[in-house]
């Protein structure tokens, strides 16, 4: 428990840094903030054109099925990516201050957060203008799924970010595995297909493999919620706030025993 108190009476400083990342994310550009917006959407209409001209998908709307999934998606990649080097990023203050040390990743991961609330503005915007618009029964499960998915991202900066201190090369690692990771969850196609194919391989063993992505039950609630329309089933939200309660405490755990030895690593 003595983490909360301490997170708690940090939580000023956790608060400065998520504002700093958020100025400073794409400070000197010409764009500015508003690549916040323009980097999901420029995303969107590249898997768009691929998976709906070029590899046709039988989904209707397909740019809604997508984007719904895919900002959901990039928070999660920059939860891993950015996370994994929250610690070097500040090296004088780990090495020079003290706080909590998991200061760093929350603030990496929450900035991530907020930047993934304000696209779900424009999301929300495209199903109105859409005429899918948005279902007031299904609408109030979506903070739940974003809380899990939260908690899901904070486990793995914690994992990723304490240990690419003593192995550098984790940052570079995670960039393909993340990048791997995107076609094996199913943000671009619906879980059908993993079906579908694992019947004609003859390997059931290949959905097995596919729930066991953290990122498929999150992926999954947020097109039940936000696509289907339709309440999210409750084994599915068991299992992603199991998986992400997991995550968490694995994730306590191993950057505890860790960050002792961080000062030393710099």
């Amino acid at each position: 428990m003595s983490i909360f108190k301490d997170l708690y009476e940090y939580r000023e400083m956790i608060f400065s840094l998520v504002r700093k990342d958020l100025r400073g994310r794409y400070k000197g550009s010409v764009l500015g903030f508003f690549w916040t917006f323009l980097n999901p959407f420029l995303q969107l209409m590249v898997f768009t054109l691929v998976f709906s001209i070029i590899m046709p998908q039988d989904i209707d709307q397909y740019y809604l099925f997508l984007f719904v999934a895919l900002v959901p998606w990039m928070f999660f990649a920059s939860s891993v990516q950015d996370g994994s080097t929250s610690i070097l990023r500040e090296t004088n203050m780990v090495k020079k201050i003290y706080f909590p040390r998991e200061v760093l990743p929350i603030a990496t991961v929450t900035s991530g957060f907020v930047n993934m609330l304000l696209v779900f503005l424009v999301i929300f915007v495209t199903l109105i203008l859409s005429g899918r618009g948005l279902s007031i029964q299904t609408i109030f499960y979506l903070p739940i799924v974003m809380i899990v998915q939260y908690v899901l991202c904070l486990g793995i900066a914690l994992i990723v970010s304490s240990i690419t201190v003593y192995f550098r090369d984790l940052q570079y690692i995670l960039g393909i595995l993340v990048m791997a990771l995107q076609y094996m969850t199913p943000v671009m196609y619906d879980m059908s297909r993993v079906q579908d194919a694992a019947e004609k391989m003859g390997w059931p063993q290949m959905v097995t493999l596919y729930n066991l992505n953290p990122m498929t039950p999150i992926v999954t609630i947020y097109r039940d919620i936000l696509y289907y329309q339709n309440v999210p089933k409750i084994n599915t939200l068991i299992e992603a706030l199991v998986v992400g309660i997991v995550f968490i405490v694995v994730g306590e755990i191993l950057f505890k025993k860790l960050q002792k030895g961080f000062a030393e690593e710099f």
